[in-house]
């Protein structure tokens, strides 16, 4: 069970600089091919200040906190369930954003192989001035770990047969 003790602590920010390049590649990996993620003067033609993010980059920064740690999860047993993106403005290369991330809530849920723990992650966004970017959240799932080793996870130790 997930330490509910972190809901809403507040953890050192950290600053994330948007690079040109971070994002051209971002776009590659997502397979985009939008020029405004590459081609500078595309990006200004559609009324951005320099290249402009895809909406998930967000995804990429880090807030400061590495929650596997914090709540001390196996990281071979996370997934990221659900994740959303709320835009208050867009993020473009050069922007220099301070992002702090709390957890917001922990509950459980029975899965077939068990216990499941969730961890909501919110993280927000903030430009040099202070104003809010954005807000995402995620969903960290932790799977109860597996008992065999033919199926990847932690193995328990096994009876003798007789």
């Amino acid at each position: 069970m997930l330490d509910r003790r972190v809901i809403g602590k507040n953890y050192p920010p950290a600053l994330n600089e948007v690079e040109r390049g971070a994002i051209r590649r971002f776009a590659e990996s997502i397979g985009d091919p939008n020029p405004i993620y590459r081609e500078e003067e595309a990006a200004k033609a559609a009324g951005y200040h320099s290249i402009v993010a895809p909406p998930t980059f967000p995804a990429t920064f880090s807030g400061g906190v590495d929650f596997l740690s914090v709540l001390s999860i196996n990281p071979r047993h996370v997934l990221i369930g659900e994740q959303s993106f709320e835009y208050h403005q867009p993020v473009c290369a050069g922007d220099r954003l301070t992002v702090t991330s709390r957890v917001v809530d922990i509950y459980e849920k029975m899965g077939t192989g068990g216990v499941m723990d969730f961890a909501v992650v919110e993280d927000e966004g903030r430009d040099e001035k202070g104003e809010l970017v954005y807000r995402a959240r995620k969903t960290i799932i932790v799977r109860p770990p597996t008992r065999t080793p033919e199926a990847g996870g932690d193995s328990a130790p096994q009876a003798p047969s007789a």
